[in-house]
């Protein structure tokens, strides 16, 4: 499989690129709307970042108690519960007068849920698509999300403009609600891809089998880490600069969909295997400029050209596929998916509170300076590929 053509024609793909494509609108333009209302009734950047962000910090607890789920429940009815569930949520964070105690319990508590979902979709994806479409399934993914993100923070930010940011979080409702519909509708019904009751025992089951493969703790640490900690960069683009935050959103939304474009389409596959950690360094080193307080074209530009390094996940989600056995594909993706979204979360927290302490500028240094360490150091400790079978 090598055009978007042909994945387009594949048999369920279309209804299941819809599904995402409207979830991640809700999520882009609620967590632009929880973020500002909570800036502006907080004034604090943590608070501000959490709101957005705290979703991923949760993501920890569905990977270590409830990612067994992923493999084990029928993959249509889950991804319509999940997308039903943060309807329901959504919904909640509008009624006027909650307070933020409330907020926060809500954000959090879609956390887990968030975190099977996640597992759900790419096991599904890695069903739908055959073995040699993976990447370019993701690839078309990622650009849909650039894409959706891009209109998602433009929209949102008119929204907010012109409605309270609790009537925008009503438009995000609407749209998970829509993604219900269609995930029930438009997906085939499948068998669960592994046998057995969702437990927290068979979590940790998995979860060891998959972290005590050196190979695995080497890609994931690469696809959690650095990512993460970029991410805890743009958390803070409402406190760094109030008035073009939604820009700047857009511009590393379009810059993740240029890299995706590139890697996931015109990139040699003889080629991509070199490009995973040259892409983590592009991903950091810009935002190491915004220390020098650069004027505003320049912050542009190199928010922009860092979200091209985003293009590096693919690279390594195509290895991490490779090495796994089908039965736990959806595990494995899903624990990669909250360990990511998790560091986000962390990173979200951690610049939130350097930010505070000194300024949104210095905070984005100091993580993009641990960002370019990390990738260093697994740049120079490469595992020995393992035969799936040994895992």
């Amino acid at each position: 499989m090598r055009t978007y053509r042909e994945l387009l024609r594949t048999p369920e793909f279309t209804p299941f690129f819809c599904t995402v494509s409207l979830q991640v609108a809700a999520t882009t333009v609620s967590g632009l709307a929880l973020s500002i209302r909570v800036y502006a009734a907080t004034g604090s950047p943590l608070l501000s970042a959490l709101s957005m962000f705290g979703p991923s910090l949760a993501q920890v607890v569905g990977a270590t108690l409830l990612m067994s789920a992923a493999d084990r429940l029928p993959p249509r009815a889950a991804m319509t519960a999940v997308a039903l569930i943060f309807c329901a949520g959504t919904a909640v964070l509008a009624l006027p007068g909650l307070s933020m105690a409330a907020v926060f319990l809500i954000v959090f508590g879609l956390g887990p849920v968030g975190s099977v979902g996640g597992g759900v979709r790419y096991g599904l994806l890695n069903e739908i698509l055959p073995s040699d479409g993976y990447l370019l399934g993701r690839s078309l993914i990622n650009m849909s999300v650039g894409v959706t993100q891009i209109c998602g923070f433009a929209a949102g930010g008119v929204l907010v403009a012109v409605l309270p940011p609790t009537g925008t979080l009503l438009v995000a409702a609407a749209l998970y609600l829509a993604a219900a519909a269609v995930a029930g509708l438009g997906l085939g019904e499948r068998t669960p891809r592994a046998a057995g009751r969702p437990s927290v025992a068979a979590t940790w089951h998995a979860n060891v089998r998959l972290l005590s493969s050196r190979p695995h703790r080497h890609l994931y640490l690469a696809l959690w880490v650095p990512n993460g900690l970029i991410v805890g960069c743009e958390s803070l683009f409402v406190p760094y600069a109030p008035a073009h935050a939604g820009a700047l959103f857009a511009l590393a939304a379009a810059g993740m969909l240029a890299g995706d474009v590139v890697v996931g389409r015109f990139v040699p596959a003889r080629w991509r295997t070199r490009l995973g950690f040259p892409l983590l360094l592009l991903l950091a080193v810009p935002y190491l400029l915004l220390v020098l307080d650069p004027p505003l074209p320049v912050v542009f530009l190199a928010v922009t050209l860092s979200a091209v390094g985003y293009a590096s996940g693919l690279v390594l989600q195509q290895r991490l596929v490779e090495l796994t056995p089908a039965e736990l594909s959806g595990h494995a993706l899903g624990l990669h998916s909250s360990g990511m979204l998790t560091l986000q979360g962390v990173a979200a927290a951690a610049a939130g509170a350097l930010a505070q302490a000194a300024s949104p500028a210095a905070a984005m240094g100091v993580l993009a300076t641990a960002s370019v360490t990390v990738t260093l150091v697994l740049a120079r400790r490469p595992p020995e590929p393992v035969p799936v079978r040994q895992l």
